[in-house]
């Protein structure tokens, strides 16, 4: 396979799973073709022409020429200066390494990575809520993250695997839809009646067995085991964690419990407040289902995925 099948089959696939559903992001993407045809030449020099294919800011080839050969990646949840030095030190033992894959992002992928959360607008409106409400409750969750990454020295990564010609590149969305989209179909089809219920269904998916044997298994931090789950909401994708005032509208619209990757204090007692049980799967064990599902639908047999930094293989082809 070359970077660039890799890159593309990943953003396909992350079309197909995308929860707003394939025709909303398709018409998101000929609504951006068409921002960018009114703008003027100077203002088109500066867009990012990955937008007119990639609906995801967050996934992205930071380095490498898209031509290139792969027969072995290095995949790691969080990939940074060491992981990439680790991916050169492998290559001088003898161990062909041709691409690092992070999932979370780095280098630009990382800086945009606000852009991705407006797609959490549409998977509220499928859940019920008005998507003027929707647009509102998240504007300023996006603002604040946006704030929170200009600082942040996001090229370190990328400048690292410059210097050592190691191709890099990032998979985050995507993967988070594929984790939505699979956990999402399991809870339906199984409709589990009590909290208890959806643990006992996570800790048989490979992913969270294993994060229970790493003591980061699956938890309920709000409601307790033996309550009833209601309508049941997969909250694992959208760039990162939305509004703590999602709770209070997601109660009023029916749903009973939430199943997520990680939650905040401050989201936490939103959620008490109105009522909604949280079921946390896990932040590690959810991006490693995530990815496993895309490489499995998106990676030749012949690729060899050598896993590191928090990431463990599970095919199910």
């Amino acid at each position: 396979m070359k970077i660039k099948d890799i890159y593309a089959k990943a953003v396909s696939r992350g079309i197909e799973l995308d929860p707003r559903g394939k025709d909303q992001v398709e018409a998101e993407l000929k609504r951006v073709k068409k921002d960018f045809d009114e703008l003027k030449e100077d203002k088109k020099k500066d867009f990012d022409k990955e937008k007119l294919i990639n609906p995801y800011a967050d996934t992205r080839i930071l380095y490498g020429e898209p031509d290139r050969d792969v027969k072995a990646v290095l995949v790691g949840i969080d990939m940074e200066v060491g992981e990439v030095l680790l991916a050169d030190r492998l290559k001088s033992k003898s161990r062909s390494i041709d691409l690092v894959i992070s999932h979370h992002p780095e280098g630009r992928a990382l800086a945009a990575l606000y852009e991705v959360m407006d797609m959490q607008s549409g998977i509220l409106l499928k859940y019920g809520i008005p998507i003027n409400i929707a647009e509102d409750i998240m504007s300023d969750r996006i603002k604040e993250v946006e704030r929170r990454l200009l600082p942040a020295n996001h090229t370190r990564a990328v400048d690292a695997a410059k210097l050592l010609d190691m191709p890099f590149m990032c998979i985050h969305t995507p993967a988070d839809n594929a984790v939505a989209n699979y956990l999402q179909k399991v809870f339906d089809e199984k409709k589990p009646d009590y909290i208890s219920d959806i643990i006992d269904i996570l800790k048989d998916i490979p992913e969270y067995k294993d994060a229970v044997n790493e003591k980061a298994g699956p938890k309920v931090v709000v409601g307790s085991e033996k309550r009833k789950t209601g309508k049941i909401f997969v909250d694992m994708t959208g760039g990162t964690g939305g509004s703590k005032d999602i709770y209070e509208k997601l109660s009023i619209a029916g749903i009973g419990t939430i199943v997520g990757m990680h939650i905040g204090e401050d989201h936490k007692k939103e959620a008490e407040k109105h009522h909604v049980n949280v079921v946390i799967a896990g932040h590690m064990s959810s991006d490693n289902l995530g990815m496993n599902l895309i490489f499995d639908d998106i990676l030749e047999k012949s690729v060899e995925i050598v896993a590191a930094s928090g990431f463990r293989r599970f095919s199910r082809n």
